[in-house]
C-alpha cells in the first residue's frame, strides 16, 4: 500500500470531508492508517520520497511524507507485522549512514524494513545539498558502490557474534565483527557497523524506476520492484525482463517480485465512484483538458467540460502512441461520459484506475495477476481517512474468498511476506558473477 503525506494519493485528498487538514504533521494519523492496512494483512507499506519541493504548496500539499525513516520509526512501534519500505537516495547519502539507519529500523521493527534504492537526478534536490545533478553514468556507479558497501556493512556483525552472557561478562565475539574496508570511485567505508542482525538478518532491497540501468540494479540486488505500467502486455514484459535480469545476475528469478501500481476509485456504484473522483478533482480537472486533448489528438476546450465527445470527435480520435494511457482514455470517452467525467476516471493518473464497486477493483487485480502481469500490487488509496478501511473491508475479502490473497500473515518479517531467500551481507552469488 502506498503511504505518503498523511492524506492520500490524490492531490486534493486533504480537502475531503472528515479529513483533518493538518494530518501532514499528525503521526497519530499515520499510525492509525498503518494499523488499518495491517488489519487487512497488507504485506508492506511503501513510502516514496524526494529531496526537494515537488509541488506548488499554495493549494496542495507535497505528495511526500515528513522524513520517511522517522515516520516509519513511529509506525514500527505501533504495528507488529506489516512491512515498512521507503526510498532513500544513493546520491546524497553516505553508505555508513544508510546502513546504520536502515538496520536500526530493521532491528526496531523485528525484521520488517526494506530500502528502495534510487539515485537522485532532480536539480532541485541536488541544489539542497549545494550540488549539481550527477551525470547518469556517475550516479549509477555511485549507486552500485553504495548498495554493495551498505550490504557489506549490514553483514559486518557476524550472525552469531552476539553472546550477551551477563554471567560470564562476554558480550560479543569481537573476532566475528569485522571491518569491511571497501572503497570505490565515489564512496567508501571502513566499518564495521556495530548492529546485530534483525529477525530477517538485514533489510530487503527494493527498486522503482525503469530503463536499462534500473533493470540492472533490480536484477542484481532487488527482491521487490514497484512498476509503472498501464497494460497487461507491458506489465508482463516488464516482469519478464526483471526475472531475466535476476537470472543473468546469478539469482533465482522467483526472488524478484514485481508490483504493478493500481489506484482504485471505489464506490457503492460506478456513479458513486465517479462522483467521489469529481469531488477530489473539482479544481484540478479543468487544467487537465489540454493533456487529454493531446492523448486523443483532438482539439478540446475547457469551456465544454460537461459535454461528451461528439460522434465526429470519437470517429476522429486517435490514441497518442506517446502515452500508454491514451487507449484507456479513448475507451472511456466512447462510453459517453462528459469530458469532466472522463478525467474523473483517472485516465491521467500515474497507475491504472479501476472505477466502480469493490468487485471491479478485485476483477482488475485478478485479471492482471492471473495473466502473469504482476506478483502483487502497489495500491494507492485516494483518501486515507476512509479509503484504506474501504479497501480492507470490501476489496480484500473478495480477494480472500477467491483464494488470491492470504487471510493472515504467514510469517513475521518482510522476507517472509515476500517469500524470498535469506541474505546477510553481500550476495555471494553476485560476487561470483561479477568476479
Amino acid at each position: 500500500m502506498q503511504f505518503s503525506n498523511g492524506y492520500g494519493s490524490q492531490p486534493h485528498s486533504w480537502r475531503m470531508p472528515g479529513v483533518n487538514p493538518t494530518n501532514a504533521t499528525d503521526f497519530d494519523a499515520q499510525v492509525r492508517y498503518a494499523q488499518a492496512a495491517e488489519r487487512g494483512k497488507i504485506d508492506f507499506l511503501f513510502l516514496p520520497d524526494g529531496l526537494g519541493m515537488d509541488t506548488d504548496l499554495s493549494h496542495q500539499p507535497s505528495m511526500f511524507t515528513l522524513e520517511p525513516l522517522l515516520t516509519l520509526a513511529a509506525v514500527a512501534r505501533a504495528t507488529s507485522r506489516i512491512g515498512l519500505v521507503t526510498t532513500a537516495s544513493s546520491t546524497f547519502n553516505e553508505p555508513y549512514n544508510l546502513a546504520r539507519m536502515f538496520k536500526t529500523l530493521d532491528v526496531m521493527s523485528h525484521g520488517r524494513m526494506g530500502w528502495n534504492v534510487v539515485p537522485t537526478s532532480d536539480p532541485t534536490g541536488a541544489a539542497n545539498f549545494g550540488k549539481h545533478p550527477m551525470q547518469r553514468q556517475e550516479k549509477y556507479e555511485r549507486l552500485h558502490e553504495t548498495v554493495q558497501i551498505v550490504q557489506a556493512l549490514w553483514g559486518s556483525w557476524g550472525q552469531d557474534a552476539w553472546i550477551h552472557d551477563a554471567e560470564s561478562g562476554h558480550f560479543a565475539d569481537a573476532s566475528k565483527i569485522r571491518p569491511v574496508n571497501l572503497k570505490g570511485r565515489h564512496v567508501g567505508s571502513q566499518g564495521p557497523l556495530p548492529i546485530p542482525p534483525s529477525e530477517q538478518g538485514q533489510p530487503v532491497i527494493f527498486q522503482a524506476g525503469g530503463g536499462h540501468s534500473g533493470l540492472q540494479v533490480a536484477g542484481q540486488y532487488a527482491n521487490g520492484v514497484i512498476g509503472a505500467t498501464f497494460t497487461i502486455e507491458d506489465a508482463r514484459a516488464q516482469r519478464t525482463a526483471l526475472r531475466r535480469a535476476a537470472q543473468e545476475a546469478g539469482r533465482d528469478p522467483d526472488e524478484i517480485k514485481f508490483f504493478a501500481g493500481v489506484m482504485p476509485a471505489l464506490g457503492a456504484t460506478k456513479r458513486d465512484a465517479i462522483d467521489r473522483r469529481l469531488q477530489l478533482g473539482k479544481d484540478l480537472l479543468p487544467s487537465r483538458v489540454p493533456y487529454l486533448a493531446q492523448m486523443l489528438r483532438l482539439p478540446l476546450s475547457v469551456t465544454r467540460l460537461d459535454t461528451p465527445l461528439t460522434e465526429q470527435e470519437l470517429d476522429a480520435a486517435q490514441p497518442s502512441p506517446a502515452d500508454p494511457r491514451s487507449g484507456q482514455a479513448l475507451k472511456v470517452a466512447r462510453e459517453g461520459w462528459t469530458i469532466r467525467e472522463i478525467l474523473a476516471h483517472g485516465v491521467i493518473d500515474y497507475h491504472p484506475t479501476p472505477v466502480g464497486t469493490p468487485e471491479v477493483v478485485a476483477d482488475h487485480m485478478q485479471e492482471w495477476f492471473e495473466a502473469g502481469a504482476a506478483d502483487g500490487f502497489w495500491v494507492s488509496v485516494d483518501v486515507y481517512e476512509d479509503g484504506i478501511d474501504t479497501f480492507v473491508d470490501q476489496v480484500v475479502p473478495i480477494l480472500q474468498e477467491r483464494g488470491l490473497f492470504h487471510t493472515d500473515y504467514e510469517g513475521t518479517t518482510l522476507r517472509d511476506h515476500l517469500g524470498v531467500r535469506e541474505q546477510y551481507g553481500l550476495d555471494p552469488r553476485l560476487l561470483a558473477v561479477s568476479g
